[in-house]
């Protein structure tokens, strides 16, 4: 028998910080339902779409624009923006709905034990590469 997989709660409340800095950062407003384009490169762009907004939450969806890259390799991601706890957490990835905490391995999606750090990592990777690019947001409404 392997342990149960428990979520180290301090190490996902910073990561999740960290992704509403980021996010913050590339988004000039997100108090509105827009749709901002950024370039990093002449064959690479994304999308992010603010979908909903409400009072202390956003819900943004991030997306990849590449004309190289098939349609099922593309990051699609949907994230939902925590203002009065300055957090950003992704709600679903690649069309996949919410997830868990943690999860028994092996499971019948196959999801690793710590998929929803994994995939809020991922999220902080993408979004400091983006950064990194020095985009500038093309308002696309």
């Amino acid at each position: 028998m392997t342990k149960k997989y428990i979520p180290h709660l301090p190490s996902m409340h910073a990561l999740c910080e960290h992704n509403y800095i980021r996010l913050m950062r590339l988004l000039p407003d997100v108090d509105e339902t827009l749709t901002y384009r950024f370039e990093t490169s002449a064959t690479l762009h994304y999308e992010i779409v603010v979908l909903e907004v409400s009072r202390y939450t956003s819900t943004v969806k991030i997306s990849q624009l590449c004309t190289t890259t098939p349609s099922y390799l593309k990051p699609v991601m949907t994230v939902r923006l925590y203002h009065d706890a300055r957090m950003a957490e992704v709600l679903s990835s690649q069309n996949s709905g919410a997830f868990a905490p943690s999860y028994e391995y092996p499971n019948h999606k196959m999801r690793q034990r710590n998929e929803k750090h994994m995939i809020n990592s991922f999220l902080a990777e993408w979004l400091q590469f983006c950064l990194s690019q020095r985009p500038r947001p093309v308002l696309c409404n």
